[in-house]
């Protein structure tokens, strides 16, 4: 068999990226072209393997404009064996000065899917002979209007009063059960969203939801309703108890600003805060792999999975 080329894209030939059937195009991606035109997507940080002028393997690496972290693989793509796919990646890890992070993109229950599983078991093995292990899976959920549970009645709500009381909230909690976002605030902005997410959801204080049980405060919620789409950016507990009131109050209100959908991210071996998602009418939309350099510490999903596993 010929051996492939590999090589970068070139200024004009970006249409070459998209000579290639998207293999999985059941999910809901920023298309290459509408990421070259807001500036994350560039060529010199695109690669193609090529085997008699076809694409048989693509990679693009992306960093939003103004992004103070490292770019990160966002799409890779294999119609060829592994090694073929691993060479691609080291001539790329090369350029860019070494492995960067590999976000694989999955539909939701990708394992239990034989025609998903036959898609990405190249790129995934080609991802591993690269160098790269797999570091944690985040899910993304969604909720779409279904009705919200009613209400234990045990608690109540109020707005938090300023940054001050939300920060000091935050300090409190050490596993949050939902961050929508992790990945895009630390690689974009250098934030840590577990323990300080008013760096990155820079809304109103007054947007928050804090739980009170006896006047007392047993959890947070930073509901987002002005990001790109409306979100649960943020979810933690002090007394693991209010989870279901706590969730089901964020989409209340989100969804009283007019919200017809709400998603939340929540870290894969997160089984009770899966169940309590499902419970409210979320439904798993994607699946994120993480993979990393194997010399590189644990993802912060990794960690949290030896620390706490419910």
């Amino acid at each position: 068999m010929t051996d492939p080329v590999i090589r970068p894209l070139v200024a004009g030939e970006e249409n070459l990226f998209d000579s290639m059937p998207d293999p999985l195009p059941q999910l809901r991606q920023v298309g290459y072209a509408e990421g070259l035109a807001g500036g994350g997507y560039r060529p010199e940080n695109t690669w193609v393997a090529l085997r008699a002028g076809r694409v048989v393997g693509r990679a693009a690496w992306v960093l939003p404009p103004g992004a103070v972290g490292d770019p990160w693989l966002e799409r890779f793509d294999l119609d060829a064996e592994p090694e073929v796919g691993a060479a691609l990646l080291r001539a790329a890890h090369e350029a860019l000065g070494g492995p960067r992070l590999y976000y694989a993109s999955m539909p939701a229950h990708w394992r239990r899917r034989p025609e998903v599983l036959a898609v990405i078991k190249a790129p995934m093995a080609a991802a591993r002979l690269a160098g790269l292990v797999e570091r944690g899976e985040r899910l993304r959920c969604s909720w779409t209007g279904t009705p919200l549970p009613v209400a234990s009645g045990r608690y109540t709500f109020r707005p938090a009063a300023d940054a001050a009381e939300i920060d000091a909230l935050v300090a409190r909690i050490a596993e949050p059960d939902v961050l929508t976002g992790l990945e895009m605030a630390r690689a974009v902005g250098g934030v840590d969203l577990a323990t300080d997410p008013l760096a990155w959801l820079t809304g109103p204080a007054g947007d928050w939801r804090i739980a009170l049980d006896a006047g007392e405060p047993v959890g947070l919620a930073g509901p987002a309703g002005q990001a790109c789409y409306p979100l649960i950016g943020y979810l933690g507990l002090i007394d693991k108890a209010v989870r279901a009131d706590l969730l089901a109050e964020a989409v209340r209100v989100l969804a009283a600003g007019g919200a017809r959908e709400v998603v939340a991210d929540v870290d894969a071996h997160r089984v009770a805060v899966r169940a309590e998602l499902e419970r409210t009418g979320f439904r798993q939309l994607r699946s994120r792999v993480v993979f990393g350099p194997a010399a590189g510490p644990p993802s912060g999903s990794a960690v949290a999975a030896m620390r706490n596993p419910a």
